[in-house]
């Protein structure tokens, strides 16, 4: 053997040795095989983590393979050596290791893993969505009586701390969609679902509830209750309290009972609330205008619609439809008649704490009055969304991200709150997480307005300026759109394209919000004009105003000597906010 090998290359006696042989075969059949087994795991949808299983092992097989060829390829000459079996058990180990470190590593799941949203808590057994109940009335235009029982159910099932239930806007946007009970369960993160039917005839009522465990789709619970339209308050009682029951849910007080009105005045309370979030702005509260008052005259000591009539009201100032400092009084008025009635209606305080910070702009109040509504109603999605500007505006980013994170494990697949916790991740500087939150919200409504001019103004903060551009121009909202343009034009050194925008931007919408020409003016470098058009936006009251502390398109004017001189004449300086106080705590 030592003449034949005598000068041989290393190639010729990996070849001899079969060495090369081998490992080509080897190559060729794992080849074969994987592409064989993928077929067949596609076919009979077997979980991903058998290819990645096959792939491992196959690639471990590879060198214990050419070991093999290496003793016993040359016709099988030589037999088992120590220096041999030391290789292979050595081989053997590190792929043993190898299969244990896959195993525990947690990072290849059997199925896709839904994603987590941020704040997401792991799924309790305390925990339920309300799904819209199915409208089984013949009238079908009864379909907003049948929402508003759901709703109503869930609003008493929010009282109770003990419980994490889901908030409407992510219940309800199943509504009409083919998935089942456990794909909505995983996707809002629960243990259990309510779900259920109304039928209405005349002043006859029929509801029909069934309490579902997500995991196997078992009912642990069902009930059908047929009423007159008096009792409409009592079966919500009656079902809150079942569920309460069968979560075996330990209450530190009593179940919560829904408030008792007039069933007329009810129904047409539902309707108006359901018209307010329809239509166009104008149409919708005109509309509902008309309803709450169809309400309270049946029921003047209605305070949940005094309440919604305030909103009306406060929405009509913001938005310019009518003589704004009349809209406010009454809005005002409104409330005010709603906490005579029930001192203790926190959306009320809610309301009152919203126009402190958009209207008055005055955050010391704000502050007070959103304490006190989350001091009676402490998980009310609303309100705690409420908290979250605030905190936004008082430059409290950690907290005001605390508040956005707690939405979202409540309210996942709501849009709207997703570009709340953009705002405040932005505004702290973490940029990939604001980003994450826009599409995650363009994710669930791809033309909802403002994320991708939003998405485009946080690309701009991180120097992106031809991804912003790309961003802003498929905003559908204009007010939107043109408020970032100037901003993205200019970034790229297109001037006059800068300059088009920002006369349509004047033009379109200075009259309405000085503040947002004062952004592009700054961002451009343009310090005098845009102090000048703060000062309009400061004598109209403009609602955006109250964001330019923690705006970071703004920077330019940081520096500037008239910065902070104005800031503290509007209450806005670090010092003045920082004043303060505003204590919230998270519920468990």
């Amino acid at each position: 053997m030592t003449d034949a090998t005598e000068g041989e290359s290393t190639w010729d006696r990996l070849r001899r040795r079969k060495v090369v042989q081998w490992g080509i075969a080897y190559s060729a059949g794992a080849w074969g095989f994987l592409q064989g087994l993928q077929y067949v795991s596609e076919a009979f949808a077997w979980p991903t983590q058998i290819q990645q299983v096959a792939i491992l092992a196959l690639l471990i097989g590879l060198p214990i393979t050419l070991v093999v060829a290496w003793y016993h390829g040359d016709l099988g000459e030589q037999r088992v050596g120590g220096t041999e079996l030391a290789i292979l058990t050595l081989l053997f180990l590190l792929g043993g290791g190898l299969f244990w470190r896959y195993e525990h590593s947690g990072s290849t799941p059997t199925a896709p893993a839904p994603a987590t949203p941020a704040g997401a808590a792991a799924v309790s057994d305390h925990s339920i969505a309300v799904l819209p109940f199915v409208n089984m009335s013949p009238d079908k235009e009864q379909e907003y009586f049948a929402d508003g029982i759901s709703e109503e159910l869930l609003n008493l099932l929010t009282q109770v701390p003990q419980l994490r239930v889901i908030s409407r806007t992510s219940s309800f946007s199943f509504k009409g969609k083919d998935a089942d009970i456990t794909e909505i369960a995983r996707r809002l993160n629960v243990a259990h679902v309510l779900e259920g039917s109304v039928r209405k005839s005349g002043d006859t009522l029929r509801v029909t509830a069934q309490l579902v465990r997500a995991s196997d789709s078992s009912r642990l619970w069902s009930q059908t209750y047929d009423r007159q339209m008096t009792d409409v308050f009592q079966v919500q009682d009656e079902i809150a309290a079942a569920v309460v029951t069968q979560l075996q849910v330990k209450l530190l007080g009593a179940v919560p009972r829904a408030k008792i009105t007039d069933p007329r005045a009810y129904a047409l309370f539902l309707q108006a609330r359901t018209m307010m979030r329809q239509g166009t702005a104008v149409a919708a509260d005109e509309n509902a205008m008309a309803l709450l008052k169809q309400a309270l005259a049946l029921d003047p000591g209605y305070a949940a619609a005094w309440t919604s009539l305030a909103m009306v009201y406060a929405n009509s100032a913001g938005g310019g439809e009518d003589p704004y400092a009349e809209n406010l009084r009454l809005s005002r008025a409104a409330i005010g008649k709603a906490l005579a009635i029930d001192p203790q209606y926190a959306p009320a305080y809610a309301l009152l704490g919203a126009i402190a910070v958009f209207q008055d702009r005055d955050l010391a109040a704000a502050a007070t009055l959103i304490e006190r509504a989350l001091s009676l109603a402490p998980t009310d999605p609303d309100i705690i969304v409420a908290a979250t500007i605030l905190a936004r505006r008082l430059v409290r980013l950690d907290l005001a991200i605390a508040l956005g994170e707690y939405v979202i494990a409540r309210d996942p697949t709501n849009p709207g709150a997703h570009i709340h916790l953009s705002l405040a991740y932005r505004y702290a500087g973490r940029i990939d997480d604001a980003i994450g939150e826009l599409r995650a919200a363009l994710a669930l409504a791809p033309d909802i307005p403002e994320a991708h001019g939003w998405a485009g103004q946080v690309l701009l903060q991180r120097g992106e300026a031809t991804a912003a551009l790309a961003e802003i121009l498929q905003e559908p909202d204009n007010f939107a759109r043109l408020s970032a343009l100037p901003m993205a034009y200019w970034a790229l050194g297109r001037r006059k394209e800068s300059d088009a925008a920002l006369d349509e931007l004047i033009n379109g919408y200075g009259t309405q919000t000085p503040a947002a020409v004062a952004g592009a003016l700054a961002f451009r470098g343009e310090a005098d004009r845009a102090f000048e058009w703060l000062d309009k936006a400061a004598r109209t009251r403009d609602t955006y105003l109250g964001a330019i502390p923690v705006q970071p398109l703004l920077a330019n004017l940081h520096s500037d000597p008239r910065w902070l001189p104005f800031l503290r004449k509007h209450g806005m300086a670090p010092e003045q906010l920082a004043a303060i106080k505003f204590d919230v705590k998270l519920p468990d």
